[in-house]
């Protein structure tokens, strides 16, 4: 904390921005400082909230040994000056001697009889305050499951009376209900207690992650493998790396060592590695050091004792080194606590955790699966992104609102978490709003979600959505009174309507020309609207400002670069003038951006670097991960994929510290991706692609998340990992979205064109070709994309071939190329005669050569209308691959002669290789078949000789001596048969 606060407004302000903070080190200390800083002041209440957050920070930071004794002085301080408190100030001091509770029970050292006292102290506080017992008679059932003893007696005590204002949330309480049954090992009637939770009915800061940990195997154990798996993903996402869920993060563990996920979990505890040295609760340690333990046994029993784990801090680990730490560690803790309990309970939940048997072989968790032989050290940036754990939002709905419009209005991350919370509770049948003007009328709110929603959409490409949201906000704004949310909500809306896209051929124009309009009518909508909050006018400046930067995006003139410059001038201007600072962050990342746009990358890297120095200096830090990835992307764009993937693996490190959705870390592994494609490093690229995918679907972008998929199922097509391709693939396309024909048509026929594909290099043929068929009977009516069909269909032309189909292949050819004539496709269609020509007369012999040269003349047609379009291939020259073409397709029907001048006709088209000419394997391979068909087959072996004498020397003084090898080899042979 920089400077102490001098006032109680200062503090309360401070205390408002810590609570923003994730549960953790910096937030704990600031709390230690703010009580500090509280002491100064005469008034007692300052003191009472500053001690209020710390316990919190102790409680969910996970450092229980603290909690009581700033407990302590909150209740001295209420027996003492009890008027200090108020109803909200004494609902939460009632509420906290809960939490003193399952402190003390975290702690071995703390005398069981230290423990029932607590009890005692709860219940008579709670009499003599006129409260209901069904809180203390929860926390006396939760001590006795602790030790192990008069659990049913404790249990119907607690369980049988009503609920209280201070009892714990309906998640928390079922959760407990459901574990008592699980430890009575009734499985099904465990699930259906905890199903309000496990459905997401229920929830709160601790739920659903607590009982979705302790719901893993019971569903394994009844069958319901698909919602493990589901609930495995999703809930291990909420615990980890958050201390106070270290038990949770265990039980996720003990989970992959079980489905036969163990090089996941060995993943996962590489990402919960500060677990080991932040958890300071004795019981939660016990917790997750047995489900690591459950892991490293696993692993080391299936012989993997060797690999590397993530331990302790200090030190590097194997999995067998780190095993014998955790057991010592561990069985430890055990025997401390059941020392102090009198029984031997926790010795004997341990023993059980460790000795259950594997519940399944393999249970896919992901849709790339890894075994342990796939595990090896990896890269930082190899590693999965993980976010941190959700924001904590306040708990009183004043506080709350206010909490979400400050966030909002600073651009903060956290201001997501608190919209949401809202949005749920506004929702409710019974949502009373608070009578208090700092907050304003329930329609203000309305329009404040309507509006948080709208923007939310935008960020999804939902750009009519968006609009829509954004003018029902406006409305809304209008009859509270409030015109300048209304400007800016209807700026907003103006900005999304002219983002749809534009259809037709002069689509790129039109959008340019609607986001021209845009901008127009938002610089008449900034006039006309006085009065404006300087973050509201910082705001309009922005929308101004990117209108501009998407209409240089779109249109790529350069008249249009100046005038974004101009409003970038503008907004930073006021920006700074303000101080703003994420606006003058967010105009300085545009003015990077137009300067990349224009194609001044220097200038571009140049702005980047100054703006990365002003964050580091003055924030806001959740902008760093953005613009280091944009620094990425322009690095790639000038061809240094190391820098690239310095800046993008570091912007992915920073990301971890913000929410999920406050970067776009679904971009960062995509642009890594291909960083890692430049730098020669396909597996960690294919990492990048999945785990960009996957973040993709969490965030509702599945359009993009498929995308993503489609192309990491092509990589591992290249890198012949093809049952990786299917598997994955099959995943995708069993989706339900895909099965109900939602998700965009022509995507998944991408999708399933690259499974087709994937089958028949898999050699799969049947398969394959119905795959084919169908998709080019499909394609067939995609009358705004007749190439993409001319290409599907040339696929499937040759796959029929394959199968000595040649009249079926024969029509699939003519679709292709009346397609063709819409929009060529002159490789393609040249590549697929070519090779039907060649399977016909290689299967079919003289009877079927006149249908194998009818395909080589449609491909010498193809050849010369790409001619005429002055078509340069990417590959072969398609005149030089035709008439080598017809030199195989008559060598298999056995018309040497014309064979051996279509040869040589090949032969003066390539023309003879140079010492760096890439054409030389091809002029060898026609040099050798030419050879074969004048010395065997037609019986001349002396011309054959000279020729390949020739081509061998030619080859060999141009360094070309791998081409020359055949060559060489089938002279050998002829002279062999002299």
């Amino acid at each position: 904390m920089p400077t102490a606060p001098q006032t109680t407004d200062e503090l309360y302000q401070a205390l408002q921005q810590n609570q923003r903070r994730p549960y953790g080190r910096t937030r704990t200390v600031t709390a230690e400082e703010l009580v500090d800083a509280a002491e100064q002041f005469a008034e007692p209440l300052p003191l009472a909230r500053a001690l209020l957050e710390l316990q919190e920070a102790y409680t969910y930071g996970s450092e229980p040994r603290k909690s009581p004794v700033v407990f302590a002085r909150l209740l001295t301080l209420f027996d003492e000056q009890p008027d200090v408190f108020d109803e909200r100030l004494r609902h939460l001091l009632f509420w906290r001697f809960k939490w003193v509770a399952g402190a003390l029970r975290q702690l071995p050292e703390i005398p069981l009889a230290g423990l029932r006292q607590w009890l005692t102290e709860m219940r008579d506080r709670y009499e003599k305050a006129g409260l209901g017992l069904q809180p203390y008679y929860g926390q006396a059932y939760q001590l006795a499951a602790h030790i192990g003893e008069d659990t049913a007696l404790a249990y119907e005590l607690w369980a049988g009376r009503t609920r209280t204002r201070l009892s714990d949330c309906e998640a928390c309480e079922i959760c407990e209900r459901a574990r008592y049954h699980l430890a009575a090992n009734d499985d099904e009637r465990a699930l259906r207690v905890w199903e309000p939770v496990l459905a997401g009915k229920e929830s709160c800061q601790e739920e659903p992650a607590r009982s979705v940990s302790y719901a893993l195997l019971p569903l394994l154990r009844t069958g319901r493998t698909d919602r493990a798996r589901e609930l495995h993903l999703t809930g291990y996402r909420l615990a980890r790396r958050n201390p106070s869920m270290s038990g949770e993060v265990g039980r996720h563990l003990e989970f992959c060592a079980l489905t036969g996920n163990e090089a996941r979990g060995l993943e996962l505890l590489a990402e919960n590695r500060i677990l080991f040295d932040e958890v300071d609760s004795p019981l939660d340690q016990l917790d997750f050091l047995t489900g690591v333990e459950v892991l490293l046994k696993r692993v080391e029993h299936l012989g993997h004792g060797e690999l590397p784990a993530a331990g302790h801090a200090g030190r590097t680990w194997t999995v067998a080194g780190l095993r014998a730490e955790v057991r010592s560690r561990a069985d430890d803790l055990a025997a401390r606590f059941d020392a102090r309990n009198g029984t031997t309970s926790h010795t004997d939940r341990r023993r059980a955790r460790l000795d259950r048997a594997p519940l399944l072989d393999t249970l896919e968790l992901t849709l790339r699966t890894r075994s342990l032989d796939d595990v090896a050290p990896t890269s930082p940036a190899a590693a999965p992104t993980a976010a941190s754990p959700a924001p904590a939002v306040p708990d009183t709905l004043p506080e709350l609102i206010v909490r979400a419009r400050t966030s909002d209005e600073q651009g903060h991350p956290d201001a997501r978490a608190c919209w949401a919370r809202l949005r749920t509770l506004v929702a409710a049948p019974d949502y009373t709003h608070p009578d208090d003007p700092a907050v304003g009328p329930l329609l203000q709110l309305r329009a404040d979600l309507l509006a948080e929603e709208a923007n939310r959409a935008g960020e999804k490409d939902e750009f009519t959505d968006s609009a829509a949201l954004h003018e029902q906000a406006a409305a809304l704004y209008d009859d509270a009174g409030l015109p300048g949310h209304a400007a800016l909500a209807r700026a907003g809306a103006l900005l999304a309507t002219a983002e749809l896209p534009a259809q037709g051929p002069d689509g790129a124009e039109a959008k340019a020309a609607a986001l021209t309009a845009a901008h127009a009518s938002m610089v008449r909508l900034h006039e006309e609207t006085p009065g404006l909050a300087p973050y509201q006018e910082a705001r309009v400046l922005r929308l101004r400002a990117t209108a501009l930067g998407l209409r240089l995006q779109t249109s790529r003139s350069e008249e249009h670069v100046a005038p974004v410059f101009a409003e970038v001038d503008l907004l930073l201007a006021f920006a700074t003038r303000h101080e703003i600072v994420g606006q003058i962050s967010g105009g300085l990342l545009l003015r990077a951006s137009t300067y990349a746009i224009s194609g001044d990358l220097p200038a571009a890297v140049t702005e980047i670097d100054a703006l990365l120095d002003r964050l580091k200096a003055h924030g806001p830090a959740w902008h760093l991960p953005r613009t280091l990835g944009l620094r990425g992307r322009i690095q790639l764009a000038l061809r240094d994929a190391q820098t690239a993937y310095t800046n993008l693996t570091e912007a992915l490190r920073l990301a971890a510290d913000w929410p999920a959705d406050a970067v776009d870390a679904t971009r960062l592994h995509g642009d890594l991706a291909e960083a890692c494609m430049h730098l020669g490093r396909p597996d960690e690229a294919l990492r990048h692609l999945t785990r960009s995918a996957e973040l993709g679907l969490r965030h509702g972008s599945r359009t993009d998340a498929f995308c993503a998929y489609g192309n990491a199922a092509q990589l591992s097509l290249d890198l012949g990992r093809v049952e990786d391709c299917i598997a994955l693939l099959d995943s995708l396309l069993a989706e339900p979205d895909v099965a109900a024909g939602e998700l965009d048509d022509r995507l998944v026929a991408q999708l399933r064109l690259t499974r087709a594909r994937a089958l028949h290099a898999g050699e799969d043929l049947k398969a394959a070709t119905a795959e084919f068929v169908a998709l080019a009977a499909e394609s067939a009516g995609w009358d705004d994309d007749p190439g993409s069909h001319a290409m599907i269909a040339a696929e499937t032309a040759v796959l029929l071939g394959e199968s000595g189909e040649f009249g079926r292949a024969r029509e699939a050819a003519d679709q292709a190329l009346a397609a063709h004539t819409r929009e060529p496709r002159y490789e393609q269609l040249s590549s697929c005669l070519r090779e039907l020509a060649r399977l016909q007369a290689k299967q079919q012999g003289p009877e079927g050569l006149a249908d194998a040269r009818a395909f080589l003349d449609d491909a010498g047609r193809v050849a010369d209308e790409a001619r005429a379009a002055e078509y340069q291939a990417h590959g072969r020259s398609l005149d030089t691959a035709l008439a080598y073409e017809h030199g195989r397709v008559n060598a298999y029907a056995g018309e040497y002669e014309d064979a051996l001048a279509a040869l040589e006709k090949a032969l003066a088209l390539l023309g003879e290789p140079g010492p760096e000419d890439d054409r030389a394997g091809e002029w060898a391979e026609c040099v050798r078949l030419a050879g074969a068909v004048e010395g065997i087959y037609l019986e001349r072996p002396a011309p054959a000789l000279t020729r390949l004498d020739a081509a061998v020397s030619r080859l060999t003084a141009l360094g070309h001596t791998e081409e020359a090898e055949p060559l060489a080899s089938l002279a050998a042979r002829l002279r062999d048969e002299e």
